[in-house]
């Protein structure tokens, strides 16, 4: 009961969150004095000398009232070109944002905090729309296979596995035939622990039933230390039950609890400037939104070339966040090179401790 209510409040919260985001100034409807839209004439074009939205008298090519455009289209392909801008033009702010945020997330973060705006998308309207295309490749990487369900495009991974396992096997053969000693067997032991890593990558991303990674799920339950009789060891009872279905709920939960990342993270950003009364929360606050927006990305493209077959530069991928945190930090900011290398340093060990805050809240609605 309280699991399905959670879910029912962060539902709630995601869309707030994503029509504040999207629609900042949809409230200019409510206005007073709003008029009802003329009749469109030919070709579906309108006159107009008050803004249809909330009724002031128009100066320019927009509401100064409530920013709405002053001549609407009202045809099928303007609806079609509506759709098509908002999709991959975003108003053209995405193309802008995007290549600074990986890789100038100082400057962004420190333009935005300084009211240079206008050519941005704002981080949290970023975040949702990162956070709901990471979830949909996700969901197309092995969304369901929790509960053993096929998904399009999972065939190619068990491929991958597959053949891997076949030269595995190759290897572990001739590495029976070889001596202990000697370049060859060494040489043969790094090929093996390479294709080791390579396979235990894979079954991550499948999460089938038929492999080792709901057992070990549950034998981690089995393992943690928990108060008998509370709320956190009961959750974990039934995570550990059923840890298939914790999976898949752990997956869903993921995405629709999102947001409060930012909240546990803005405290340990402040925390690496305590005493400044140069910056204060709404600083911690944008920098950590969009830090976190890029790292829920970098995640997803690392997801996307263990998909394809390439674990290993998947894993290369990874290894750019704490360079992506040392240049946020450093330029959003102004600290020097030490400053930052040890405040990265610290970032990265506080932002696996809010990782692991989230993931054990989520880990407890999900087995609740």
């Amino acid at each position: 009961m309280a699991g399905d209510i959670g879910e029912s409040v962060a539902d709630m919260a995601t869309g707030g969150l994503a029509a504040r985001a999207l629609e900042p100034r949809a409230e200019g409807a409510k206005a007073a004095g709003a008029t009802p839209g003329s009749a469109p004439g030919p070709g579906g074009h309108t006159r107009e000398e008050a803004c249809l939205n909330c009724g002031t008298r128009l100066v320019g090519s927009h509401c100064h009232a409530c920013g709405q455009r002053a001549h609407v289209h009202r045809t099928l392909s303007a609806f079609v070109h509506d759709l098509v801008h908002g999709v991959l033009h975003f108003e053209g702010k995405t193309w802008r944002t995007l290549p600074l945020l990986a890789w100038r997330p100082g400057r962004l973060t420190r333009e935005y905090i300084d009211g240079r705006r206008a050519s941005y998308v704002s981080p949290i309207a970023l975040f949702l729309f990162v956070v709901f295309l990471s979830y949909a490749t996700f969901s197309m990487l092995g969304g369901g296979s929790a509960l053993g369900t096929e998904v399009t495009g999972m065939e190619r991974v068990r491929e991958v596995h597959a053949a891997n396992a076949e030269r595995l096997a190759e290897l572990e053969e001739e590495r029976a035939a070889v001596p202990d000693e000697g370049e060859r067997a060494a040489e043969i032991d790094t090929r093996i622990a390479a294709l080791e890593d390579d396979q235990a990558g894979l079954e991550l991303v499948l999460g089938e039933p038929d492999n080792d990674f709901a057992t070990r799920f549950a034998s981690g339950f089995e393992r943690t230390p928990l108060p008998s009789g509370s709320a956190v060891a009961k959750a974990w009872e039934k995570a550990s039950a059923n840890p298939q279905l914790t999976i898949y709920k752990l997956q869903t939960n993921a995405y629709k609890f999102s947001w409060m990342l930012i909240p546990l993270s803005v405290p340990f950003v402040w925390l690496l400037f305590p005493f400044s009364r140069r910056f204060r929360g709404y600083d911690h606050t944008v920098f950590a939104t969009y830090s976190i927006t890029f790292m829920i990305a970098l995640a997803a493209v690392s997801s996307l070339l263990f998909f394809f077959g390439y674990p290993s530069i998947g894993g290369l991928v990874l290894l750019y966040a704490p360079w992506h945190m040392y240049r946020q930090l450093r330029e959003a900011y102004g600290l020097g090179r030490f400053g930052a290398f040890w405040r990265m340093l610290a970032l990265s060990l506080f932002a696996w401790i809010a990782i692991s805050l989230f993931v054990t809240g989520i880990a407890m609605m999900a087995g609740g």
